[in-house]
């Protein structure tokens, strides 16, 4: 069996990763005041823009007909089985324009799936599944793989700035204030389809080690992801100096760019890590 998988735009997965296993992505609107960017933006015009604009960006997820277009080519042939993983349905609605179109095409031959979280987690899922499959190709035991993996992602990160996630409705005002204060490092956890405000810490070091501390009770079978919004010099810093209690190479760890949809809602210097419990 071959399989294609599928993921909106608010999935956030390496370049070469997502050539490499063909995962393809549904573009997301993002929106500058009245400038609207149908296919999104590439990661560095989209953080000049906000440094130069000082503007919190909108999204509008991808509607029915962008997933019917993606699908078609694939409706119910034999060799082929689609998988479409989609952002947490806590967090959008995108998972019931998926489920429109697959019911106005009459496909047969399609499993789709909210994610319970979003941006790279959700890359990792998909890119876990895909060695998974090039390993074990029956179906019924890619669905299993599939399942299990999203039941287990667990995203933790630092928010540089949570005025994004206070603007997006994410998060409350009050934790917003909270984590303004001096030097305090709001520290976010994805799991289960909804984001947690989960600790303040007091500077950088401390949030490097709550971080660390969440990942090392993890399914070592799996690989840590790291991700971040611009702001690449401190997933360096974390690999410098935590990766021996990570118990990984500083090197050759996959570390994905938080692109335009998510960085939208989060804004720049966020920064942390996936892990499967």
């Amino acid at each position: 069996m071959k399989y294609k998988l599928i993921a909106d735009a608010s999935c956030d997965i390496p370049q070469n990763l997502a050539e490499k296993y063909d995962i393809s992505l549904v573009p997301i609107e993002v929106r500058f005041g009245e400038e609207i960017y149908p296919q999104g933006l590439t990661n560095q015009e989209f953080y000049k823009k906000i440094n130069e604009t000082g503007l919190i960006p909108k999204t509008s997820m991808p509607n029915q007909f962008l997933f019917e277009e993606i699908l078609s080519p694939y409706v119910n042939k034999s060799d082929i089985h689609v998988i479409v993983l989609t952002i947490s349905s806590e967090m959008t609605a995108t998972i019931h324009q998926v489920e429109g179109a697959v019911q106005a095409l009459k496909m047969q031959n399609v499993t789709y799936r909210q994610s319970t979280v979003t941006t790279w987690a959700q890359g990792a899922i998909l890119i876990e599944l895909a060695k998974f499959i090039e390993k074990d190709d029956d179906l019924s035991h890619v669905i299993k793989k599939l399942d299990e993996l999203i039941s287990k992602v667990k995203l933790v990160a630092v928010i540089g700035d949570l005025k994004y996630l206070k603007a997006s409705g994410r998060l409350s005002t009050a934790s917003a204030v909270m984590g303004s204060m001096l030097n305090v490092k709001p520290i976010i956890s994805l799991a289960g389809g909804k984001v947690t405000n989960e600790a303040k810490v007091m500077g950088e070091a401390k949030a490097f080690m709550y971080m660390v501390a969440k990942a090392r009770n993890r399914d070592k079978t799996l690989p840590i992801y790291f991700g971040h919004s611009n702001c690449p010099e401190m997933i360096d810093k974390i690999l410098l100096k935590y990766s021996a209690m990570l118990d990984i190479s500083p090197k050759d760890q996959v570390i994905c760019d938080i692109g335009c949809v998510v960085g939208s809602h989060v804004g720049p210097n966020c920064y942390g890590l996936v892990y499967f419990e």
